[in-house]
């Protein structure tokens, strides 16, 4: 008994590893039949099936006939937070690590909520620091870093909005009025160099505004198909960001549009 029940956590991450990259194929080729995936895995059909009408329940890909084909919501749309972390994972990694190689001992920096901004999270629980200070709105990054002893997590409070696990409103912004920080790491839904960085809720952008002028340097994170989005509420003009960081797949003339306004651009 003991044996089956050490077994079954491992099973269900290589279950949820598995769809996150069937959610990065489909994306990255445009559609994807249950045979190729069946064979690019080392997995039956029957279990691809299963993959495929999970995720479509979650809306993370659209089913079709014999296969799938990849969901695109508009920037505008919340799209709810366990979602959105099947979404172009292997980017979203990769852009973590390369931030997390930001962090100096003894900084104070913000996580602001989101998918790309949780794995900064989880790249900072296997780095070797004496001590840094993490402010941060987002639920699951604060119990992501939680019973580390080097890392001193600051909770903001606030109003807790359930597609982002986030706190926000007036009572995140007086306890985030109070800091400073050398570093704000910024998740983002949309980015467009004419409109600025946004997000879905006013809220959020009203406490993420405040975020950049508590911090001395901000760089969003956002995977490349955020670049020329919209949504709803803005936070910044893009001149105020200090650095961006995307995947290799941002459309060239974007990226020297972004350097052209002085901001540095990271493609990993």
């Amino acid at each position: 008994m003991t044996k089956a029940t050490a077994a079954t956590p491992s099973r269900r991450l290589l279950v949820e590893e598995r769809r996150r990259l069937i959610v990065d194929f489909v994306e990255e080729q445009g559609r994807a039949t249950v045979e190729e995936l069946a064979a690019r895995f080392g997995t039956s059909a029957v279990t691809i099936r299963g993959d495929l009408e999970a995720l479509a329940r979650n809306s993370a890909i659209a089913r079709s006939h014999g296969g799938a084909l990849p969901v695109n919501p508009p920037a505008a749309s919340d799209t709810p937070l366990n979602i959105k972390e099947t979404r172009w994972h292997a980017q979203k990694l990769r852009i973590g690590k390369a931030a997390a190689k930001l962090i100096r001992d003894g900084e104070t920096i913000i996580l602001d909520s989101g998918s790309t901004t949780v794995e900064i999270a989880r790249q900072i629980r296997q780095m070797k620091f004496e001590s840094i200070t993490v402010i941060t709105n987002a639920l699951n990054i604060a119990l992501e870093l939680s019973g580390l002893p080097q890392i001193r997590v600051m909770m903001l409070g606030g109003l807790l909005r359930q597609t982002s696990y986030s706190l926000v409103g007036p009572d995140a912004e007086q306890a985030l009025a109070k800091l400073s920080a050398d570093r704000l790491f910024l998740g983002v839904d949309g980015l467009d160099p004419e409109v600025g960085v946004t997000t879905p809720d006013p809220l959020e952008a009203s406490l993420n505004t405040l975020m950049i002028r508590v911090s001395r340097e901000t760089v969003a994170v956002l995977d490349a198909s955020k670049l020329g989005q919209r949504s709803l509420s803005v936070i910044t003009p893009v001149q105020n960001l200090h650095a961006v960081i995307t995947d290799t797949s941002a459309p060239p003339e974007m990226v020297e549009t972004l350097r052209g306004a002085g901001v540095k651009v990271s493609l990993v």
